[in-house]
């Protein structure tokens, strides 16, 4: 069952939500025959125009939808208002720590990765406008609220992000099986560092690896190699505050 408050349905809805700029939508499905509508073009152009990912889809995939008078058109909308890359940067000051999602597909793995963030006074969630789970009421119940506590960023290409990250002296930790370090024989505590962890089936994608710093795994003691990503990035996020605590009390 979808969750109204989760989407706007309808030619005229969309298109004054995306006029009035409002609401943060996440994607905009558009049934497929109904691309020569010039209702419908408006909404494109005006999508395309704000950089909103919009995908022409067959009507069957408006099945779940039937209880709502959607016209062919339903935007799925987030909870949480985005935050600007170069806004976030512009303000950061000190060692900044957040994580990257690449390819995060199940909205519960979102969630709790966020709610670990958060727990862990971690400054920024990354994620992609393509190809990962976008903040919605399923992530917003799996994170119990935490969305709400730290600064979540939808960037349109993670490439390019991570080179804006390098630029403001970021470090890219990215998290892979086949890594070269354990991922506790990393210094955490004298950079601001980017954590990047990759979709339940692909992992981080050879890109955005080759573009890190620096690749961790986490030691395995049997031959099964299959820890769920959010248990992952929940035992590399505790040793970077281990670290930090361990600092702190050696400093004392």
């Amino acid at each position: 069952m979808v969750d109204k408050e989760s989407i706007i349905y309808g030619k005229n809805s969309i298109t004054e939500a995306l006029v009035s700029g409002k609401r943060q939508i996440n994607k905009i499905l558009i049934s497929k025959n109904t691309n020569s509508d010039s209702k419908i073009q408006e909404i494109v152009n005006l999508a395309r125009s704000k950089g909103i990912v919009f995908q022409f889809v067959p009507k069957e995939k408006f099945s779940i939808y039937s209880e709502f008078p959607h016209q062919g058109v339903v935007a799925q909308i987030s909870p949480v208002k985005y935050t600007e890359l170069d806004n976030f940067l512009e303000k950061s000051t000190g060692y900044k720590s957040v994580v990257i999602l690449d390819g995060v597909e199940d909205p519960h793995n979102v969630g709790s990765i966020i709610r670990t963030a958060v727990c862990a006074g971690y400054d920024a969630i990354i994620i992609p406008s393509r190809r990962n789970a976008q903040v919605n009421a399923t992530v917003e119940k799996a994170s119990a609220g935490a969305i709400n506590h730290i600064a979540i960023i939808q960037v349109n290409s993670l490439s390019n992000t991570i080179e804006k990250l390098k630029k403001h002296n970021y470090w890219i930790i990215a998290a892979d099986a086949q890594g070269k370090d354990n991922y506790y024989d990393i210094d955490y505590c004298n950079m601001s560092f980017a954590l990047i962890m990759g979709g339940e089936e692909t992992g981080v994608s050879r890109n955005n690896l080759n573009k890190s710093d620096f690749i961790v795994k986490i030691p395995m003691l049997r031959n099964f190699n299959s820890l769920n990503v959010s248990n992952a990035a929940s035992a590399i996020i505790y040793e970077s505050v281990r670290q930090k605590l361990q600092t702190t009390k050696d400093s004392v």
